[in-house]
């Protein structure tokens, strides 16, 4: 008889049983339980196999999400340097925009400043050929007289050996004989350093 069938049975039904059948359906029952324990330990393992690699998993998954929030706040304190350096650069480049813009500026003004001076320097410089020009001309003037007057005393000097010749006076306060030679300077012979 199965064990099942045994538990049914009531106590007066039990009563009627010889002991053989007694001994019998215990034994089942035993054989029963002995089959249900094995089964139960079985199932335990299962449920601590199962719970070890849950518990494994849930490790594991600990780990991920500690690694995940670390590489977070990584990324986080990256963005923020990446915001500022980028906060900076456009700062700097602002800067670097105003410090060209006042350069070219400065350098507009230097080279008007220039030009008007060079302009300044090559009138002066016209000036001063045209300075050279007339000085070249005086000089050209002072020589040819300078020529004349060197003819005339080589004519003075041919008559003194034709006869005596009576002093003169030149009239410029110099003493007799002496001929007043002409003025050769000019006041603009100062001058000549230009040409």
């Amino acid at each position: 008889m199965e064990a099942a069938g045994v538990s049914r049975l009531s106590d007066e039904d039990l009563l009627l049983r010889g002991k053989e059948d007694l001994i019998q359906m215990l034994k089942s029952l035993e054989n029963r339980n002995v089959d249900l324990m094995l089964e139960h330990g079985q199932l335990m393992k299962d449920v601590n196999r199962s719970l070890q690699v849950h518990l494994h998993e849930i490790r594991s998954l600990k780990e991920v999400n500690q690694r995940l929030q670390e590489d977070n706040q990584e990324l986080r304190e990256l963005c923020c340097f990446l915001d500022d350096d980028r906060q900076k650069g456009r700062k700097m480049c602002r800067e670097w925009q105003r410090f060209g813009r006042y350069t070219a500026g400065v350098l507009w003004r230097d080279v008007g400043l220039y030009q008007q001076k060079l302009t300044e320097l090559e009138a002066g410089q016209e000036a001063l050929r045209a300075e050279n020009a007339e000085l070249k001309e005086i000089v050209l003037m002072l020589d040819e007289e300078r020529g004349g007057a060197g003819s005339r005393s080589s004519i003075d000097s041919q008559s003194s050996l034709s006869g005596p010749v009576p002093p003169r006076d030149g009239g410029d306060g110099s003493s007799p004989g002496l001929v007043a030679r002409p003025n050769t300077h000019s006041p603009r012979d100062n001058s000549r350093g230009y040409m």
